[in-house]
């Protein structure tokens, strides 16, 4: 019989693509997947390989009421997944953060079962936080993991984000810097959160430039609904080519053919422009709990593949001052892209699926 590996991931798109990765990579290697999240977190597990599912209790909360309702369901999802586990005899439990993965973890502790957490951020976030000195072993994204409990740090080892594999067959891809005179690819990813100051800012910056430089532009701009005309009307009147939609489903081809991407700092985005050796210029999402966004584009930053402007500096001035100095230096362009293929982990799945099968003995 296959042994039985537990995944327990929040319900987000963040903690869930990790997890998906490490399941089909585990699936290759003859194991069975489990996949343990709430019923907020099955709506973005449809293509989730998992050979079955478990839809736990649990919740989050403020305030004494609030935290006591949590805490009984949280409670409850242990109770569910105690049971679970013993019927599926689970060799190993992983756990990829958000408050959905806690009681499959607490369970398979109470059990004393394998376990093993994996932080996407470079900041280790709360329900991991809190969980990581009981676990076996801590899996980071990145080298600069913040927020580790001083006797967890021992245990701590380095694997990376796990990439689609379109974007990790660009690792191999060399960089083209534009040419002299040539055109010059810019991508703009908007992210789903505190969008707006990008899809305002940016074509507004880029319309700032002289016009020998903006006659050269060829932008592709992620943007919310609400935004698209505006961006589209900016960039007719400033003579730049550029297609603006809500959404690219070909990002790897994208990320291919870009000079530069202006975009956010998430723990994806980043693990992607590292791996496909892009440089960037990141703007960290302001609210992100525990400001992980900054710690994940220093990452970048440190390894000379980024330049970082930070929320409240953002303004059209700043940023086209910025943009101005980096579409104008072809060997600055290039250097970027070395520095950030320098910071890449591109068999980052592979390394945790090591882990992980290490973990389970």
């Amino acid at each position: 019989m296959s042994r039985v590996c537990v995944v327990a991931a929040g319900g987000t798109g963040g903690h869930m693509f990790p997890a998906e990765a490490l399941a089909r990579e585990l699936q290759v290697r003859g194991w069975r997947i489990v996949l343990a999240t709430d019923r907020r977190g099955e709506q973005y597990a449809h293509a989730f390989p998992a050979d079955e599912r478990l839809a736990l209790d649990a919740a989050t909360g403020s305030g004494p009421i609030g935290l006591a309702k949590a805490g009984m369901a949280i409670l409850r999802g242990v109770t569910q997944a105690r049971s679970a586990l013993n019927r599926l005899d689970a060799a190993v439990v992983v756990g990829f953060g958000g408050y959905p993965s806690a009681p499959a973890l607490l369970a398979a502790l109470s059990q004393r079962r394998p376990t093993l957490l994996h932080e996407q951020n470079a900041v280790l976030g709360r329900t991991n936080r809190w969980l990581a000195p009981w676990v076996a072993a801590v899996a980071a994204a990145f080298p600069n993991l913040q927020r580790v409990p001083q006797a967890v740090g021992a245990r701590v080892t380095l694997v990376g984000n796990p990439v689609r594999p379109d974007i990790r067959a660009l690792h191999e891809r060399p960089f083209v810097a534009p040419a002299p005179d040539g055109p010059i690819h810019v991508l703009v990813t908007g992210g789903s959160q505190g969008a707006r100051i990008l899809a305002e800012t940016t074509p507004r910056a880029l319309a700032a430039l002289p016009e020998t430089l903006r006659a050269r532009l060829k932008v592709q701009q992620q943007a919310r609904a609400e935004s698209l005309e505006a961006a589209r009307h900016i960039y007719l009147d400033a003579g730049i080519e550029a297609e603006v939609a809500p959404f690219f489903r070909d990002m790897a081809a994208r990320l291919s053919g870009a000079h530069l991407v202006i975009g956010r700092a998430g723990a994806s985005t980043c693990a992607e422009l590292a791996v496909a050796g892009v440089p960037s210029l990141l703007v960290p999402l302001k609210i992100a709990t525990d400001d992980h966004q900054r710690f994940n584009a220093l990452s970048l930053v440190e390894a000379g593949g980024a330049e970082m402007v930070l929320e409240d500096d953002v303004t059209v001035d700043g940023m086209a001052a910025v943009l101005e100095r980096l579409l104008s230096d072809p060997s600055r362009l290039a250097a970027m892209s070395a520095g950030a293929r320098s910071a890449a982990l591109p068999d980052a799945t592979a390394r945790l699926a090591d882990m992980v099968e290490a973990a389970a003995g």
